[in-house]
């Protein structure tokens, strides 16, 4: 007997129900070209006015007001020594002293880029304090579109910066960004965005830059460190005199003094280490960067490790000193876009008016940043006081970002040399450092939320 005859009424329901999870998938896939599955994007706006922004993925409108807070998986650490979990810093505010963590919301940290028409937060013209090596188009950049493109997290809005807002909500504070040429970058972005709302007063010196906001008592700083970590120039062991010597368990000096004046402490490290240095740990010279004159005698570390090091040693000081209990961010390694070299040696960012669409590898960027995260779990895993820490983490994001640079647009030089040579070899350019306007911006969107979550947790006050 034929399955057609021995079972015809069963036939009918199966049937059916094929039918209706036909019609089911086709419903669901026309949900998922509207609505793709990974990151999408929008330019936040934190006033009532709605704003349109262009998904540069699927060239769809997206409302800014949508606001979809759903967690998402938090990056976790384990310690295996205490057997707890140490959170490393990405979506968390960990207080060092009652050790709980609080969770704040989505990843800010997993989501695209969009082109947003709203504009940039503000012009190289109504910002006073813009290095001339950032100020790209007063340099004569000729396209402005990298100012347009703004970050939209996955699963929640980051908000566009309202410098207002965030004066308020830092009434009363202090917000310092220690570290190297790249932290420079950050603070006059965040002083350039500050500025539309109010012109601060200049209270700094040689050794720190400082300025007072004085309608809610709002002080910004900048304070240089090229390592975070003790330098010395005298001679050590067979390091001759002049050359830089990094002590890599010994946090930097020149700040330390600073920090219970602090609110929120931002701090910016790595690319230093690419530069001449040996490096010392545990007062015996275990290796250096461009130098090592002993060819005989292996290295124990590399760069990569060292800046490891430097950062748990940083990491340690701050959630150990008994009189600092402010909120302590470290961004995450900053990418550089030289293709086809180094910084000296023929590198080039050159042509690039728009974000990558496909996030091409940098390995020398990946093992820094993995060092730097290994560095801070290292480092906050001991916590005696009662600061917390986040690792804002923008390395994969800003990969993205190869427009963003000045390239060979760094000085007003009229005769300045922007375009290859008949060989090929490109002009000298800064592909390191930021435009401003321009994504730099996005990372003092970034704080300010981390900021209003720190908070808004109850952490902050």
């Amino acid at each position: 007997m034929g399955l057609g005859s021995a079972y015809p009424k069963t036939l009918v329901p199966i049937a059916a129900s094929i039918g209706g999870l036909a019609l089911f998938l086709v419903f669901a896939s026309s949900l998922l070209v509207d609505q793709p599955i990974g990151s999408k994007v929008s330019g936040a706006n934190d006033t009532e006015t709605t704003r349109k922004i262009v998904d540069s993925a699927t060239n769809k409108t997206v409302d800014t007001n949508v606001n979809n807070t759903t967690e998402s998986d938090i990056n976790k650490t384990i310690d295996s020594d205490i057997n707890k979990t140490v959170d490393s810093g990405i979506n968390k505010t960990v207080d060092a002293g009652t050790k709980k963590s609080v969770d704040s919301g989505c990843d800010l940290y997993d989501g695209k880029w969009v082109y947003d028409s709203g504009g940039p937060l503000y012009t190289n013209n109504s910002c006073p304090v813009l290095t001339q090596m950032q100020n790209c188009q007063g340099n004569g950049r000729p396209d402005k579109e990298y100012e347009n493109w703004r970050w939209k997290p996955t699963k929640c809005n980051l908000p566009r910066f309202d410098p207002k807002k965030f004066l308020q909500l830092m009434r009363g504070k202090t917000l310092a960004f220690v570290g190297d040429s790249v932290a420079r970058n950050q603070m006059e972005s965040m002083l350039c965005i500050l500025w539309q709302a109010e012109a601060p007063k200049n209270r700094g010196n040689k050794r720190m830059q400082r300025y007072y906001f004085r309608s809610t008592s709002v002080t910004i700083i900048r304070i240089w460190s090229s390592w975070l970590v003790h330098k010395t120039t005298e001679n050590f062991d067979f390091a001759p005199e002049g050359v830089d010597k990094l002590h890599l368990d010994i946090p930097d000096e020149t700040f330390l003094n600073d920090i219970p004046t602090f609110d929120i402490l931002v701090l910016s490290s790595g690319h230093w280490f690419a530069k001449k240095a040996v490096y010392i740990l545990n007062n015996e010279i275990v290796g250096g960067q461009l130098w090592w004159p002993d060819k005989s005698r292996p290295k124990k570390i590399e760069s990569p490790e060292a800046f490891k090091i430097s950062v748990a040693t940083i990491m340690s000081t701050l959630v150990s000193s008994p009189g600092y209990t402010g909120l302590t961010v470290v961004r995450s390694y900053s990418p550089d876009h030289y293709e086809g070299g180094a910084w000296n040696t023929g590198g080039s960012c050159t042509g690039k008016v728009k974000p990558a669409v496909e996030l091409v590898e940098n390995g020398f960027t990946n093992v820094m940043h993995e060092k730097q995260v290994l560095g801070f779990n290292l480092g906050v895993k001991n916590k005696t006081n009662k600061s917390r820490v986040v690792l804002m983490d923008i390395t994969k994001a800003f990969a993205y970002r190869h427009d963003g640079h000045p390239g060979p647009y760094r000085s007003l030089d009229p005769n300045k040399v922007v375009k290859r040579s008949a060989d090929g070899r490109p002009p000298p350019q800064d592909c390191l450092h930021w435009c401003m306007p321009g994504p730099v911006d996005t990372w003092n969107e970034l704080l300010a939320e981390v900021i209003r979550r720190d908070f808004e947790a109850g952490d902050g006050d």
